[in-house]
């Protein structure tokens, strides 16, 4: 499951840099990225291993 999470963290955040960059959606693409960072820091938090 944590794996999971970090894959789909990874994903946002590559979603919002070329979001940032190449489109203009405006709030959305910052919501990914906060999403992005939630994910990562619950996954730092419950002390996830790397891969």
């Amino acid at each position: 499951m944590s794996n999971l999470l970090y894959i789909i963290a990874v994903i946002l955040i590559i979603g919002w840099i070329l979001g940032f960059f190449v489109y203009s959606a405006g709030g959305l693409i910052h919501i990914l990225l906060v999403i992005a960072i939630i994910a990562i820091l619950i996954r730092v938090i419950r002390g996830g291993k790397a891969v």
